[in-house]
């Protein structure tokens, strides 16, 4: 059994975060404690010397200048998190819950947020135990942080609310006791740090990034045999053409796609004497738009990776001056950013795979038998796939539009310039699941017209690909229910085992 996963507050490589989501246990760095007990103790400090501190002695958002006694400090912070845990929807993935969490407990355990060390302890025994908070995946603006949905994280640890622990869904109280675990009292600040912050949106990004991660890299397989199905050319794909350009991910694609089709005798036995000069956009211009889809992805990552280490709440304690200062970190502009460049990605991926399937159901550009079928007419193969794959794409491109550039002012104009990076980054899990499924009918199509070619094979890398289909999917040879096929398609691009029976390095964002 491996060792659970430790986080370092504020060094946590994207890597980590990724084996996180895919159910990696992990433990948070003890040596992190001694910054988060100093900035306890001096939120202990601010309230023994009285002065007003937003947060920490002062009502929240508009009702800031309004002064709270010290004996309703307490009151204060459950009132907080009782009052903003007010979000709607079903609950968010298990998954994105395990990273909001360790997000949070990372970004807490920084000692600059006046958690106490038995709070931040309870919030690692969550993720440790497996109590997982019933959180609704809707109700978040991106600032002032995402108070919704962290409140309804927080409300658990106080007991109040629900969670799933064992397979059941309960309440938060229940949980907590089935797991050896007891709700704790909030002491001052420590509601507002729980629930003030990124974590929620930048969780939902960075599922997204992991997940459009898999399907850019089955796409390069797919992309490659449709090259194939078709008899296209790979001079297309020659480094010569991208080193003139200069554009990284579009090399690393090229150089990708090389190594896919490299020893196919399939390319081999239309090089000579093919009198057509070039190939449509969608087999020709592979790396230029994958290349500018991975390029997005990384900047998307960067930003993401540096905002996952970061502490975003507010005010912030610097407890070498004994200070907290109100600040605006909770804003989370650079998430929406992100995840508005990842849903540009992900709908372009997805709109270059769905227009190969439609070259290869088109026996005018192909060269294949109409819809891929060896007997058009009596069976209908592949036109209806294509046509849902076009229904994906459009409905991508609906959601593509840029969520940061709407804003709806909240708290009676005290937050009057929000974000909107939470259903930002929401929807690139539903968008990513539709190129999964763009993806895999084309894994089929581009599969299907390799066939008509035997006894001529592709590549090893593109074979094997072919062979990890085939062993699930025969060949279309008449109309059959077509769903299921569809379906074990798609699986194997999502979870990843398409890219990896082609066994060439393909390009990975969350590389060191």
């Amino acid at each position: 059994m491996s060792s659970p996963l430790v986080l370092r507050p504020g060094a946590v490589s994207l890597a980590q975060w990724r084996d996180l989501y895919r159910g990696a246990e992990v433990r948070l760095d003890p040596a992190s404690m001694p910054a988060v007990e100093l900035s306890a103790q001096a939120v202990a400090a601010i309230v023994a010397r009285g002065e007003p501190v937003y947060g920490i002695n002062t009502g929240f958002g508009k009702l800031a200048s309004v002064r709270i006694e010290r004996d309703d400090l307490e009151q204060l912070q459950r009132n907080i998190v009782l009052s903003h845990a007010a979000g709607v929807g079903e609950p968010m993935p298990r998954a994105v819950v395990r990273l909001m969490l360790a997000l949070k407990l990372t970004s807490l355990a920084q000692g600059a947020s006046g958690i106490q060390p038995r709070t931040l302890a309870l919030l690692e025994a969550l993720l440790v135990h497996d109590v997982i908070p019933v959180i609704p995946c809707q109700g978040s603006v991106g600032a002032s942080g995402d108070l919704a949905p962290l409140s309804h994280m927080a409300a658990v640890m106080i007991g109040v609310g629900e969670a799933f622990f064992g397979g059941q869904r309960l309440p938060a109280a229940d949980a907590l006791a089935r797991a050896g675990l007891e709700p704790i009292v909030l002491g001052a600040k420590e509601g507002l740090a729980l629930l003030n912050g990124t974590q929620y949106s930048t969780a939902y990004a960075l599922a997204g990034l992991f997940e459009i991660q898999t399907v850019f890299a089955a796409a390069l397989v797919t992309g490659a045999l449709s090259v194939e199905a078709a008899k296209g050319s790979d001079t297309p794909f020659d480094p010569r053409i991208h080193a003139l350009r200069r554009q990284p991910g579009q090399i690393a694609t090229a150089q990708a796609l090389r190594g896919l089709m490299a020893g196919s005798a399939i390319r081999e036995s239309h090089r000579q004497g093919d009198v057509r000069v070039q190939d449509p956009y969608c087999l020709r211009c592979q790396p230029q738009v994958m290349g500018a889809a991975l390029d997005v992805m990384r900047q998307a990552a960067t930003t993401l990776e540096i905002e996952a280490n970061g502490v975003s709440d507010n005010p912030l304690v610097f407890a070498d001056t004994g200070e907290a200062l109100s600040g605006g970190n909770f804003h989370a502009e650079p998430v929406a950013f992100a995840a508005d460049m990842l849903a540009l990605a992900v709908c372009e991926i997805g709109s270059i795979s769905e227009r190969r399937t439609a070259m290869l159901v088109d026996p005018a550009l192909s060269g294949l038998p109409a819809f891929l079928t060896p007997r058009p007419g009596l069976n209908s193969g592949f036109m209806i796939p294509q046509v849902t794959a076009a229904a994906l794409v459009s409905e991508n491109k609906q959601r593509a539009y840029p969520a940061s550039v709407d804003s709806i002012p909240t708290s009676a104009n005290q937050e009057d310039h929000v974000s909107m990076a939470a259903h930002g980054a929401r929807r690139l899990l539903e968008m990513t699941a539709n190129a999964a499924h763009v993806v895999g009918i084309e894994l089929l199509a581009a599969a299907q017209g390799c066939d008509f070619h035997a006894p001529l094979r592709s590549s090893e890398a593109l074979e094997a690909a072919r062979a990890l289909l085939r062993a699930r999917v025969p060949m279309l040879q008449e109309d059959r229910h077509f769903h299921p096929d569809m379906l074990a398609a798609t699986e194997l691009v999502r979870s990843g085992a398409l890219a990896a029976a082609a066994r060439v390095p393909l390009p990975d964002v969350c590389a060191a």
